[in-house]
């Protein structure tokens, strides 16, 4: 795996455009998958978006000239990364399809909160300093608020969101056992592989659960569906993980901040979801929570390649 650049001396402005436009649509995507929600089943939605974009990395990977084969013995770790892969998603978007979006995103930026806690038990060396647990403390405190706020909550809202959160720690689980492995892999095989086993386990799951798996088709469904598969899930995967090869996860890392703030203003914007005051105070905490953690880490201090765009 390529030594990270802790110190990034030569990170431009254009590269730091592109991390922000890249946090704002990995923010704005449980907004794209409450639209598609409108017009397809919960993992009709979920199984067609990770098939195109499986498809879009494959070719991408092709056209590049990626090694795409696993060597002996990484099969049964892609497929353990594909079942939580499988299992995180499903609980997400099921969870999401009963709640609101920026509701969700909130949540959804809790795992690297999750992260340093799981880290610090099963990663030999990587202890929560007094910073991170002032972060994680931060991270909490927000969706507590988030909890507390009763406008627009409608029956199901909670159990829903817990689901959202269970999602939000397998989500953690996925990232230290990539941890562990990650060294074996390209960052593009470890996303490729981990959408093309779980697409059948989302398609299993559409026959079983949505009924019907769709109900109609119009341009603003189908906008939203490739939203999400082209634009977050490969042209954001190939773009992220392009800027992560060349300037670090330091770099990146200070910028993520502005994925729950773009999630919960297009919740308000695009789906006109309340955005109240403990909302608002919610997404404070949760956003000082990312900034203590990744602003200035010290050198040398691990800092997670989270996949973005869930």
């Amino acid at each position: 795996m390529q030594k990270q650049n802790f110190d990034n001396p030569d990170f431009s402005f254009l590269a730091g455009i592109l991390s922000v436009f890249l946090c704002v649509i990995f923010g704005s995507n449980a907004v794209a998958i409450k639209l598609a929600f409108a017009g397809l089943g919960v993992f009709t939605t979920a199984a067609i978006r990770f098939s195109i974009a499986a498809l879009a990395i494959f070719l991408w990977a092709r056209l590049t000239g990626q090694t795409i084969g696993l060597k002996k013995g990484q099969l049964y770790q892609v497929l353990i990364l594909a079942a939580l892969f499988a299992i995180q998603l499903s609980m997400f978007y099921f969870g999401l399809s009963k709640s609101n979006a920026s509701r969700g995103t909130l949540i959804a930026n809790l795992v690297p909160f999750w992260v340093l806690f799981l880290a610090h038990i099963f990663i030999p060396g990587d202890r929560i300093t007094g910073r991170k647990f002032l972060g994680i403390l931060l991270g909490f405190s927000g969706v507590a608020f988030m909890f507390a706020e009763t406008k627009g909550v409608t029956a199901g809202f909670r159990v829903a969101e817990l689901i959202i959160l269970l999602a939000t720690f397998i989500w953690a689980c996925n990232v230290i056992y990539l941890k562990r492995i990650i060294a074996g892999f390209s960052p593009f095989q470890i996303t490729l592989y981990s959408m093309v086993f779980s697409v059948p386990i989302f398609f299993l799951e559409a026959l079983l659960w949505d009924a019907p798996m769709v109900t109609q088709l119009d341009s603003k469904i189908i906008g939203a569906l490739l939203y999400q598969s082209l634009v977050t899930a490969a042209f954001g995967f190939v773009a992220w993980n392009t800027l992560l090869q060349k300037y670090g996860a330091v770099a990146l890392h200070s910028f993520i901040f502005i994925m729950p703030i773009s999630g919960v203003a297009l919740g308000g914007l695009v789906l006109g979801e309340p955005i109240t005051v403990k909302i608002l105070t919610a997404l404070a905490l949760i956003v000082a929570g990312i900034l203590v953690v990744h602003l200035k880490p010290r050198k040398g201090e691990p800092v997670y390649p989270i996949r973005k765009g869930i």
